[in-house]
């Protein structure tokens, strides 16, 4: 068994989610170019990333497990990736107004010692409510979700965004489906609880 787990992320949101687990848990940030590649779909490409970020963090361990994760939010076949500020926020959300849209978080667990790997890509999907430009500024000004694929916070305000949402997991929209890292955790040997 790996003497410690690391979550190769600095991401404040996977690291809330990982520690509903119980387990104690490093975390390091991966160096890994996030640049899609042309023609690339939005599963093709977190899977392709969580599995980078692992790898890369796992390079540096002889004896951990590793977890690598990427998300990205798909709109109109269009990738939609963190806002960054207010006006790409207001542009992803109207954008989103009235449609479905799907996430896709990309998991990789490695065991450094011996290099196996298992990855997947889970899917949600979210079915947006109709709303006007003013109520998507309340809600922008409120939450300033900048940092967040798709515009909000789901475990927030941003539950008010939809009508629906469709999944097995819905910490998979946070950023890490702690039901499938719980399955690939088991691959390695690691069980819960």
């Amino acid at each position: 068994m790996p003497e410690k787990v690391i979550l190769a992320s600095t991401s404040r949101y996977r690291a809330s989610l990982l520690s509903k687990l119980g387990l104690p848990f490093e975390m390091q940030a991966p160096d890994v170019d996030e640049t899609a590649h042309s023609g690339e779909s939005g599963a093709d490409l977190v899977l392709r990333l969580a599995i980078a970020k692992a790898r890369a963090v796992a390079e540096h361990h002889d004896h951990a497990l590793v977890i690598g994760s990427d998300q990205v939010c798909v709109c109109d076949d269009r990738i939609l990736g963190k806002p960054g500020n207010f006006d790409n926020a207001l542009a992803q959300l109207k954008a989103a107004q009235g449609k479905s849209v799907i996430f896709y978080t990309g998991l990789c667990v490695i065991n450094a010692a011996t290099g196996e790997q298992h990855a997947m890509v889970e899917p949600f999907s979210v079915h947006f409510r109709a709303l006007d430009d003013a109520a998507l500024t309340r809600y922008l000004h409120a939450e300033e979700p900048y940092d967040c694929a798709g515009s909000f916070k789901s475990e927030g305000m941003g539950i008010a965004l939809f009508r629906a949402l469709e999944g097995r997991d819905p910490n998979a929209l946070i950023g890490l489906p702690l039901i499938a890292l719980i399955e690939l955790l088991a691959h390695h040997g690691l069980t819960l609880p």
